[in-house]
């Protein structure tokens, strides 16, 4: 486990792929996780980018609601980006009629916070232990609009919005490291996965 810890991607719906190549460069083996005894058998999960609606529904419809939950109120780290962070939030703001989140993420987090597709955009950004600043791609991004006592910011836009949070072993970002590039997010959550 030392060296290679088996990790899962959430594999419903949303960006897998990518982050898939990004775990698997970092040396972890990689599972796709659809099923109750997939993610049994995974050391800690990603949470990818995606339609967090549709991703809610398809969470519900293959029984793994309980069981992700259940995974989080245990300690499994989990890492997730974008719609994964909506996915993890306590509370969504505005959710669609009937959405539902996991939970277990000390924030509120309003979705699609900076509008459509075409408002999508990059920015540098500070992230908090990170040596050089992160160049991070905002597509239909959430944003974490209260962050609780359990729940600490690691990145602010320069507006003061809340994108990036850590709560003991999970992780979340409302952008998309995993088409940009840029690795460091994946490696401290394999270094949450190590320590677990």
């Amino acid at each position: 486990m030392a060296g290679s810890p088996r990790v899962g991607v959430l594999a419903l719906q949303g960006d897998v792929r990518e982050h898939r190549r990004v775990l698997t460069a970092l040396g972890a083996e990689v599972v796709s996780v659809r099923r109750p005894d997939e993610l049994a058998s995974v050391d800690g999960l990603v949470l990818p980018g995606g339609e967090s609606s549709v991703i809610d529904k398809l969470i519900r419809a293959f029984g793994m609601q309980q069981p992700l939950r259940d995974a989080v109120a245990a300690g499994l780290p989990v890492y997730g980006t974008c719609a994964g962070m909506i996915l993890l939030a306590d509370r969504i703001v505005n959710p669609i009629a009937g959405q539902q989140s996991i939970g277990g993420l000390d924030v509120d987090v309003e979705r699609n916070a900076f509008g459509g597709q075409v408002e999508s955009f990059e920015t540098a950004l500070d992230v908090v232990g990170f040596d050089a600043p992160v160049q991070a791609a905002f597509i239909r991004a959430p944003l974490a609009t209260r962050v609780g006592p359990r729940a600490h910011a690691i990145a602010t836009l320069p507006g003061g919005g809340v994108v990036a949070v850590r709560q003991q072993a999970l992780l979340a970002t409302a952008f998309h490291p995993e088409v940009a590039g840029e690795t460091r997010f994946h490696e401290l959550f394999l270094d949450l996965v190590r320590a677990a």
